[in-house]
């Protein structure tokens, strides 16, 4: 029995250091920096990425999709983590409201479309919500 109670008590700790946990914006930094070096933009790409002006083309697309799960929010099985958007993407918002928006934008991909294609439609989709508004805003406050 004793085996057994250690035995759970490692696996709970292996599960807990395997938690997400919100991104610093620091951490954000480094992987939009790592995602630049492996999905190179072109200035005009990258530009349209800053101004939230990304069409859907490819470069555009991996380069999302890089972000998306290097921070943790897209599994290429699952789709997106509608709890991780929740708790990364607040803002000024109530959690619960921002996995709802999530919740509704995030799909099974049942189109069977490719990956970054897939992400790309769930990204579009949040930006064009509250949260996507919010984060404009916040990131122009940034940059002023």
């Amino acid at each position: 029995m004793k085996f057994f109670i250690v035995i759970l008590a490692v696996i709970a700790l292996v599960y807990a250091k395997d938690e997400w946990v919100p991104k610093t914006e620091a951490e954000l930094q480094a992987i939009v920096k790592d995602c630049l070096e492996d999905f190179h933009l072109n200035n005009e790409q990258l530009q349209q990425y800053t101004t939230y002006q990304q069409p859907n083309e490819e470069p555009i697309r991996k380069y999302m999709l890089c972000n998306a799960k290097r921070v943790g929010f897209f599994s290429e099985h699952e789709g997106y983590h509608v709890d991780r958007v929740a708790k990364q993407f607040k803002l000024d918002l109530d959690e619960a409201e921002v996995a709802a928006i999530t919740e509704g934008c995030a799909d099974k991909n049942v189109e069977g479309s490719s990956v970054d294609v897939w992400a790309y439609r769930g990204h579009k989709c949040v930006m064009t919500s509250k949260i996507g508004e919010r984060l404009k805003a916040r990131n122009q406050k940034i940059e002023q």
